[in-house]
């Protein structure tokens, strides 16, 4: 996969094309969805939430929400716990996600599933935001039904684990990517405390 830059103006642990995403209010705290409880969603649930956004965090797997639960609670504290809540399924993380992060698995397969399901259930607005080191993003986005809002996150748990400097987080874009999806994932990741650094996938055909 090739990328080139493109230049844009603590945890220890189904939309028709063309269609208009609505911005956040200003007002309201951000709602991140994020699908998968192991060490990338505990820590991005963590920095979200003592970030001031509302976090739903998601997995299939009782124990391990069960144990996101116990450290999240440990860690957060009574300020900023209760901005966070938990989901057995999809459809009830994303219900009023105004971002969804999926921590699957880095494989073609798991991605197109999981992007298959945020689709179909995430409210039209809702921008999709993945994690992944080796998939083009724009092929990913080719597979719904909003390509505009679709964005990779090129970040894994052991990065984030490291708090000695502030962390530079690629994130790749399209050349369908709207100006406004790109906008709330970069704020995500300043509110975070981390350094978004825009890259355009050019990679496109893979999946075709």
């Amino acid at each position: 996969m090739f990328w080139t830059p493109w230049q844009p103006s603590n945890f220890p642990l189904a939309l028709p094309p063309g269609a208009p995403l609505t911005s956040v209010s200003s007002d309201s705290a951000l709602c991140v969805a994020i699908i998968g409880a192991g060490p990338l969603g505990r820590r991005l649930a963590f920095s979200a939430a003592r970030a001031g956004c509302r976090v739903i965090l998601e997995d299939v797997m009782p124990s391990s929400l069960r144990h996101a639960e116990e450290a999240l609670r440990e860690s957060l504290g009574p300020e900023a716990m209760p901005l966070v809540s938990f989901a057995r399924t999809v459809e009830e993380a994303v219900r009023g996600a105004d971002l969804a992060i999926d921590c699957v698995p880095d494989e073609l397969e798991s991605k197109l599933e999981i992007f298959s399901l945020l689709d179909r259930m995430a409210p039209p607005r809702t921008v999709f935001a993945t994690p992944t080191t080796s998939l083009s993003i724009a092929d990913l986005a080719s597979c719904t039904y909003r390509p505009a809002q679709c964005i990779g996150i090129a970040v894994n748990a052991t990065q984030l684990a490291d708090e000695s400097a502030a962390i530079e987080i690629p994130i790749r874009i399209t050349s369908r990517t709207s100006a406004e999806a790109q906008k709330l994932v970069c704020d995500f990741l300043n509110r975070l405390g981390y350094k978004p650094l825009v890259e355009l996938d050019t990679a496109e055909g893979f999946l075709r």
